[in-house]
């Protein structure tokens, strides 16, 4: 089979496990087992517990020690048991520590399947700004596929959502064992190279230089953006089942579908995306998902079921793969321009940690304290909730306007790797 159609069959799995659950846990927390705002945030933040630290170790290992696609198959088979054990629980606390566990070992993954996928793409001598994105699309395929078969199976509100993504981790830890090798770094290394460079530290080199520092706060902070509709945006939508008039809309009965179309719209965006990166740069592509994270959370605060209200949750839907795949995407690959084979791992599991850790972490538990300070009686004021969170997002914007700048042009995505300088 060729590379590409097997990248995208990892892809397709690596996401499918991911969309098993990460939207519509949050419902199946509140509604079903009673969680509040403040509970539902914390179990949702252990995953950015356990990316402030394994995707930069597990990535160092990749670069020097261990065969990544391998140890990327460890971390699935592990990942896969932790979420059958979560299935079973009903404990908010004995909750969070299991998906901690699940998070330590799923969160390297999507750092991982990048590496092995920019491994492999270069292996085969093909471009990685024109290839990857038709990847990573089936990842998002896989996303819509797996939210699709939850919501319509009933499962939205059920523990069995964490059973199916259990399985298909399962699956893809077999699958990848029967990848190509990706071979540690090591074996080319100069003997005298310092301790810093044989631990794979030197992806740490390019924060001394401004704008790399400007890029990796300014990617924490959108990271904190990230987990905001993923862990709120279906329980939202299921509280409309409160007002009689919505009760037995579409949107109630299967949530799930609407919020795909933020998938669908997603991988209109990707296939854009190289076009975007060498027209414009990442300092306008990074604006544009700032905006557009605006406007999802702006058009949420005033979308309903009605005829009217739907076209705002529909436009929000729109606009959502906009502002996922132009920071999220396009960061993964602007890193990759900027560092070298040797650190290529450990810079994508830096991106990670700084995006789905300290981003993650911070992103779900204060807007799970939002949700409760805009809650009374049960009831919770969303209109209120996603105005601060569209406000939140509008400032970024206008300071990272100010703050970033980007390098003179021609820039490092625009040249072959063999003529980039390495850090």
């Amino acid at each position: 089979m060729d590379i590409r159609r097997r990248l995208q069959c990892m892809s397709f799995l690596q996401y499918f496990i991911w969309g098993s659950w990460v939207v519509t846990l949050g419902a199946y927390l509140i509604r079903t087992l009673g969680f509040n705002g403040s509970q539902v945030g914390a179990v949702y933040s252990s995953k950015g517990l356990a990316a402030l630290l394994m995707p930069a170790l597990l990535g160092l290992l990749a670069d020097r020690f261990v065969a990544a696609h391998r140890l990327y198959a460890l971390c699935h088979g592990l990942s896969a048991l932790t979420l059958f054990w979560a299935a079973d629980i009903r404990d908010a606390d004995t909750l969070f520590w299991v998906m901690a566990l699940n998070m330590m070992c799923f969160m390297p993954t999507l750092a991982l399947s990048n590496t092995i996928s920019y491994f492999c793409l270069d292996r085969h001598r093909l471009d990685t700004v024109a290839e990857f994105p038709a990847i990573r699309v089936f990842g998002t395929m896989g996303f819509i596929a797996a939210m699709w078969t939850v919501s319509l199976l009933g499962l939205e509100l059920s523990h069995r959502q964490l059973q199916i993504a259990g399985t298909a981790s399962l699956l893809l830890a077999a699958y990848a064992l029967t990848l190509p090798e990706v071979t540690p770094a090591r074996d080319g290394r100069n003997p005298h190279q310092s301790l810093r460079s044989r631990l794979g530290l030197d992806a740490l080199a390019l924060l001394a230089q401004p704008r790399m520092a400007v890029f990796f706060l300014f990617a924490m902070l959108l990271g904190v953006v990230l987990q905001i509709t993923g862990t709120f945006g279906n329980p939202f939508l299921h509280d409309f089942a409160a007002q009689p008039a919505y009760r037995d809309s579409l949107v109630v009965r299967h949530p799930s579908l609407l919020l795909s179309v933020s998938q669908l719209s997603e991988i209109a965006f990707i296939l854009s995306i190289p076009f975007f990166l060498k027209r414009f740069g990442i300092k306008t592509v990074m604006l544009i998902s700032m905006l557009a994270w605006t406007l999802r959370f702006g058009f949420f605060a005033f979308g309903n079921p009605s005829a009217g209200g739907m076209v705002l949750l529909l436009l929000s839907m729109v606009v959502y793969g906009c502002a996922f795949d132009f920071f999220n995407i396009s960061g993964s690959i602007f890193i990759e321009q900027e560092f070298g084979a040797d650190t290529r791992a450990s810079a994508q599991g830096l991106f990670m940690t700084v995006v789905n850790g300290l981003g993650a972490f911070a992103g779900a538990r204060l807007s799970g304290w939002v949700v409760d300070s805009f809650t009374t009686a049960g009831v919770r004021d969303w209109q209120s909730i996603w105005l601060v969170f569209a406000g939140y997002t509008l400032l970024l914007a206008g300071l990272f306007a100010l703050a970033f700048r980007p390098a003179p042009a021609p820039s490092a995505a625009q040249a072959p790797r063999s003529e980039r300088t390495h850090p």
